[in-house]
């Protein structure tokens, strides 16, 4: 069985946006993961349209030739990431749409989270693990959050001072993240196998 390939997917596309600090922090971290291979997905790149099928893909195929080719890169993947950012105590619209998407490419897959906001990004990523059952993943309850004072030490909108300062407080959260996803991600990609 080859290593389990991991999507870490960006939710925000906003122009002034952090969640490159933190995405490139955790790539940083998981660039020589004896068991993982991962690989960056930036929402802004894949050029996705508002959802505007008859239906979801488990019933029909996609006509758009961007949601056909996003769910067609979705399919290489054993699991994933995703960069949380808390709008509004959820999820952005971007990642939304970009979960709409695709249904069939999403399914028996675990998913983590590195999630930011005041509050950790807590209830965004309480919101996008119900929307991952629905999508039939497996969403694990270890994740990364950086919230309050270390958000605002990190973040333009406090200090703005580099990952490294707040890194030994999510250390250990990382770790617990990545052996779970590691045992999921081997664990579902043999039995869909």
């Amino acid at each position: 069985m080859t290593k389990p390939r991991i999507g870490v997917i960006i939710s925000s596309t906003r122009d002034t946006r952090f969640a490159d600090k933190p995405a490139a922090w955790l790539m940083d971290k998981v660039k020589d993961h004896p068991d993982l291979d991962f690989e960056l997905i930036d929402l802004r790149d894949q050029n996705l349209p508002f959802f505007n099928e008859p239906a979801s893909n488990l019933w029909m195929p996609s006509s758009d030739p961007n949601a056909v080719a996003w769910q067609e890169k979705l399919a290489g993947f054993d699991g994933f990431v995703f960069v949380v950012a808390e709008y509004n105590r959820s999820i952005t619209g971007a990642l939304k749409n970009a979960l709409d998407q695709a249904y069939k490419e999403w399914n028996r897959k675990p998913f983590a989270a590195l999630a930011y906001g005041s509050l950790g990004g807590a209830r965004a990523l309480e919101h996008l693990r119900l929307i991952g059952i629905e999508l039939q993943m497996v969403p694990l309850r270890n994740a990364v959050h950086i919230g309050g004072g270390d958000f605002f030490k990190v973040s333009p909108l406090g200090a703005d001072a580099p990952m490294a300062e707040i890194e030994e407080h999510l250390e250990g959260s990382l770790k617990a993240m990545l052996d779970e996803l590691t045992w999921w991600a081997r664990t579902l990609q043999t039995a869909r196998a």
